[in-house]
């Protein structure tokens, strides 16, 4: 992955080559793993990718979606902490793999001008994305990747997963909708 060449290619909300604009849609359970999966939508289409988290990410997640406040510091917050303590700015972040049934995330930051690229574990990056309001990427090669695969739904075929996902309302996401 090359680095973003400036910083308003980095902020701006036109496309960006190779890359899809995704929101958080909503944070619901597998019905077949009991699995929590968070649900990213294309920003330009109905196009979903689910992606398969643990409990405790997902309980991360749902905390910021919740805009809930907890007594001490999260580690998520620990890492916005450290991240503005040396100067960084998270500027977006990327799911960037599909390995294995594994995504792999990449966060991108500034720092003086100079970009840093991090890996990191996309529930990671998902909770520090809602935590900083930083734009959320997937790599186009991913999101095609993922509305193929049964990652997790194995009595689901990949057509019936990808149409059950697109036509998802709030009543299907819960409590945990965006």
């Amino acid at each position: 992955m090359s680095n973003p060449s400036s910083k308003s290619e980095m902020a701006s909300a036109a496309p960006v080559e190779g890359l899809i604009e995704v929101k958080i849609r909503g944070l619901m359970m597998d019905p077949v793993t009991n699995m929590p999966i968070v649900v990213l939508k294309d920003v330009h289409s109905d196009a979903v990718v689910p992606i398969w988290v643990g409990i405790f990410e997902a309980n991360a997640i749902a905390l910021e979606i919740e805009k809930t406040t907890t007594p001490r510091p999260m580690t998520h917050d620990l890492m916005i902490h450290l991240i503005r303590s040396t100067d960084a700015v998270l500027r977006r972040i990327v799911i960037s793999e599909l390995k294995d049934d594994t995504f792999y995330a990449v966060l991108w930051m500034e720092r003086g001008g100079e970009w840093i690229s991090m890996d990191a574990r996309p529930s990671d990056a998902l909770a520090l994305a809602l935590r900083m309001d930083c734009p959320i990427f997937v790599a186009d090669q991913v999101a095609r990747a993922a509305r193929l695969t049964n990652a997790g739904a194995e009595n689901f075929s990949p057509e019936e997963l990808r149409r059950w996902l697109e036509n998802l309302n709030d009543e299907d996401l819960g409590r945990y909708k965006m």
